[in-house]
């Protein structure tokens, strides 16, 4: 017995003596259904964070990639220390950006990953303006009342209707995933009769006849970004070194989707299994209302028209008071 307990302490002996060792560093990725996502596509695949911690001397990093439906399970998770970097849509960082700010919890951008536009969608020929919709309609949305859909219908309908009247159509809005919306859009078995979408979805639904767009987010908001990553103050400051091999990841991949869109579009197909043709994909992300880029734009429009209508209690004075210092230096807007 007593052998057994020598043998038992020994290991916790020399745990005693030795210097203690520092954890791994771990960064884990969230993002949502689309075609927004690009440079962590291609970060995963060529393990862009990885070489560029390695580089900066930091050789072991755990990096861990989820999917989300929607910003809203994407937020509470960053919130619960589950996630490090979110990623969506303009809303979602106002919106946390404005309840965190100078609290422990404190969220800014990291940057843009693209800017695109979202197109709402639908089957019903009766539509040919949003002024058209009634009670007898439905609009799928990634999240009610917080995805950049959902404020960009918003917006177009206080310019329609009055500022007053924003909400008019929120109540014909409901949640849905870009793939399933899709699906329930195509099918004409569902209530589901409009779809404010994403890419590639919403170019897929346009390929059907009788398929017509009703309203182009670049005509409500002007060019925007539909995508950014944001993060907690706190990891960025407890992190470092591992915050500017994210940055250089990111720069990285976003010259390696500008210089071979192709390349960046087949790693999206095997990421999703997608069974869309490869050539359409390639079109989609080429088209010309699409930039990959890190320069975030249209961020104060939709934070001036959430913090009118209530939805958060401050706006920034200026684009970059929302993200991180490492950025600021981007003709952002």
């Amino acid at each position: 017995m007593l052998k057994r307990r020598a043998l038992l302490a020994a290991p916790l002996a020399l745990a005693a003596i030795r210097p203690a060792c520092a954890a791994v560093p771990e960064i884990r990725f969230a993002r949502q259904f689309s075609m927004g996502y690009l440079q962590f596509n291609v970060m995963e695949h060529h393990k862009l964070l990885e070489k560029h911690a390695a580089a900066m001397g930091l050789p072991d990093v755990n990096v861990t990639w989820v999917t989300f439906n929607g910003p809203d399970a994407m937020n509470t998770a960053l919130l619960s220390d589950s996630v490090d970097i979110v990623s969506g849509g303009i809303p979602g960082l106002v919106t946390f950006w404005a309840r965190t700010i100078g609290t422990s919890q404190e969220v800014r951008g990291v940057a843009a990953l693209s800017s695109q536009p979202c197109l709402l969608n639908t089957r019903s020929a009766a539509l040919r303006t949003i002024a058209d919709l009634g009670a007898g309609h439905r609009i799928a949305v990634p999240s009610v009342k917080v995805s950049i859909q959902a404020v960009t219908l918003q917006m177009a309908t206080a310019k329609l209707f009055g500022r007053e009247n924003y909400t008019k159509f929120d109540d014909l809005t409901v949640a849905m995933s870009p793939p399933d919306a899709t699906i329930a859009l195509l099918s004409g078995n569902s209530e589901v009769d409009c779809a404010f979408s994403v890419p590639p979805y919403q170019a897929q639904q346009l390929q059907k006849d009788g398929i017509h767009t009703l309203l182009n987010s670049f005509d409500v908001a002007g060019p925007h970004s539909f995508t950014l990553a944001w993060a907690k103050a706190r990891f960025r400051n407890d992190n470092p070194v591992l915050y500017r091999a994210l940055l250089a990841a990111l720069r990285e991949a976003t010259e390696m989707v500008n210089a071979d869109k192709r390349a960046a579009a087949s790693l999206w197909l095997g990421d999703t299994h997608s069974k869309l043709p490869l050539d359409f994909v390639t079109e989609v992300i080429s088209a010309p209302q699409v930039s990959w880029t890190m320069t975030p734009q249209g961020t104060v429009n939709y934070a001036s028209f959430m913090h009118d209508a209530g939805s958060v209690k401050q706006a920034p004075k200026i684009w970059s008071d929302m993200f991180f210092p490492e950025v600021a230096e981007l003709a952002g807007s």
